[in-house]
Order: structure tokens, then sequence, then C-alpha cells
């Protein structure tokens, strides 16, 4: 008996021993990406401290990008070396960042949300699956190929067909004055962002698919017995029912098109310091210089040009953290305790 005793009690505590160590990896675990966060905003602000006491606020309003002569003696200014002649502003990058950004999301969510109902309500078992799938290698073709085929086919033929029907049919009211002119060549702020709804779709789609079949079946059906129509029934009680999952899956494709750089760098024209006129122009997003101005930047010896660029990118993320957050707060906002999903997070 106590042998028996002695063993259960042995066990017990090894079986407790194994719980405090999972709940401590647990803990170790949820602590490694806030922890990862972190540590990379850290390091990018050390890296580009110097070129914010160089570049200042201006760096947020003002329009030129210039390095500098790299040829002449640097020059010292507020303690920071920096070839003669430099100054930064960043001010058409964030606004090419965030322009995009939005018009990609207005083109791909309506598209995401109407794929979704059609393959979870109107296509057979069969068809949605496959339709599926070929959602889901969209997701995973890799973005360089987007702006190749953006490049080469979807660009030339936009300019050549479709941007000067849209200046024409456009009506002449002030707000959209934006969508008229001169149509470009194919590369610039509407191609990219067609470009990248085209890459945001498959994530905003597939989220609201999974969340269009978790609705109860039931819950659809009582309201197709009160009368209302597949449209009604669809505004009035799925996409209520998931609304809050629909948010998220949004700012998932939102943060895709926030920080996307090869496909924006060569579908956009990557010119510095143009505040396109219109929607057919040439423009550039924080992410697609970093990458176009890497090369030229490492040619600095004073290192302001590379810290410029950490600098743009220590924008790039307080834009996507003010993004998410703001995200955060608008699901509260809209969220019902009544949902499945909750109030969110």
């Amino acid at each position: 008996m106590s042998q028996t005793t002695t063993i259960r009690g042995n066990n017990q505590r090894k079986l407790l021993k194994g719980l405090l160590s999972v709940r401590n990896i647990s803990r170790i675990t949820a602590l490694i990406p806030p922890a990862a966060l972190v540590f990379v905003t850290a390091i990018l602000f050390v890296e580009a401290l110097p070129a914010i006491k160089y570049n200042g606020l201006g760096f947020l309003n003002h329009t030129q990008w210039r390095p500098g002569n790299f040829y002449v003696n640097p020059v010292t200014t507020n303690g920071v070396s920096h070839p003669v002649g430099a100054s930064y502003g960043a001010l058409p990058l964030i606004l090419g960042t965030i322009e995009s950004a939005v018009l990609a999301l207005v083109i791909a969510v309506p598209i995401s949300i109407g794929a979704a109902l059609v393959i979870v309500q109107k296509l057979p078992d069969r068809f949605s699956q496959g339709v599926g799938l070929f959602l889901e290698i969209l997701a995973g073709i890799p973005s360089v190929i987007f702006g190749l085929w953006g490049t080469l086919t979807l660009g030339p033929i936009l300019a050549r067909d479709v941007f000067p029907y849209i200046s024409r049919i456009v009506p002449n009211i002030p707000i959209f004055n934006f969508f008229k002119g001169n149509t470009g060549h194919g590369e610039g702020l509407l191609t990219s962002g067609i470009v990248l709804a085209i890459m945001v779709i498959p994530i905003i789609a597939s989220t609201s698919r999974d969340l269009l079949r978790q609705v109860p079946r039931l819950t659809k059906e009582g309201g197709t017995a009160l009368g209302f129509t597949d449209w009604e029934t669809n505004k009035l009680v799925a996409l209520p029912w998931i609304r809050t999952g629909m948010i998220g899956a949004s700012v998932l494709g939102l943060a895709r098109a926030l920080g996307e750089t090869m496909a924006v760098a060569m579908t956009s024209g990557a010119v510095l310091g143009a505040n396109p006129s219109n929607a057919f122009l040439p423009m550039t997003t924080i992410a697609a210089t970093i990458v176009s101005q890497l090369d030229s930047a490492l040619t600095d010896a004073t290192g302001l040009a590379t810290r410029t660029l950490a600098e743009g990118a220590l924008l790039l993320t307080v834009i996507t953290l003010v993004t998410n957050i703001a995200a955060r707060l608008l699901v509260r906002k809209v969220s019902s305790t009544a949902l499945p999903i909750g109030r969110g997070i």
C-alpha cells in the first residue's frame, strides 16, 4: 500500500512539474512576438537617430530627396557628418504609402466579400473547394512575380485601354479630379493600387470565407423564413455576424499593402519626390524607396543616406502600428457581445 502511494505521489509530482514547465514555456513563447517588435523598433531608432537629428521635422513635410554630393569633403551639421547639399523629405513617400494601401483596400474589400459569399453560399462544395484552392495559391505567389506582371502586362493594358476611359467618364466634380488628366504609361499610383488589391484579395477572401462558414445555418434560415431575400439575409444576418472578423481580415490586408516592396517598386515608377497630380502618374512609397535607394545609399561614406533609410523604415513601422491600433479600437466599437466572435481584442 505504501509503495503504491509513493509511486502515485511521484507521478503526481512529475505531472505537476511537467505542467509548470509547459506553462513557463507558454509564457516565454507568448513574450517572443512583442519582444521581437520592441527589439526591431529599438534597433531602427538607434540606427536612425543621426538622421533624425539632421533631418528634423522637415523629414515629414518636405518633398525633396537629395543625397547630396558624395565627391567633395563632407560637412557637419548638428553634430552629424553629411554630404554637401544633402536634404531628405519623406512627404511624397508617406502619401504614396497611404494612398496606394487605401486604394488597394477600397478595391479589394468588396471583391473579397463578394467572392466569399459566392464560394460559401452559391457554389457546390466541389467547385467551392477548387476556388478556395486557387485563392490559397494566389496568396502564395511571390510579390516580384506580381510586380513583373504589372510592369510588362497589366500596366500597358491599363494605360492604353482603361485609364483613358476612366478619365473620360469620371464626372467633373472636384473630388474626382484626381482621376482625370494625363493617363501616363502604365506605371503609377492606380496601377500599384490594382496590383496590391490583387495581392490582398486572397487574404481577405479566404478569411471571410472561413468566417461565413461559421455562421449558424439556422440563423440564416430564420432570415429566409421571415421573407428576406438572399441579399437581405447576407446584409442583415451573415455579414453583421462576422463584421469583427472582416475588419480583422481587412487590417491584415492593409498591413500587407502598407509594407509591400517589390511589386510597388516595379509598378509605381519609383520617382522620388513625386507627388502625382492624378492617380495615373508615377509615385513611390517608403518600402519601395528603401529597396530602390539602398545600393546608392551604401556609397555615402558618412552613412547619412543609410541612416535616413532606417528613419524611413522606423516611420513605416510607426504607421503600421498606428493603423493596427486604430483598427483594434474600431473593432471594439463595432463589435457586440451578442455575436459569437465577441467584443474583439
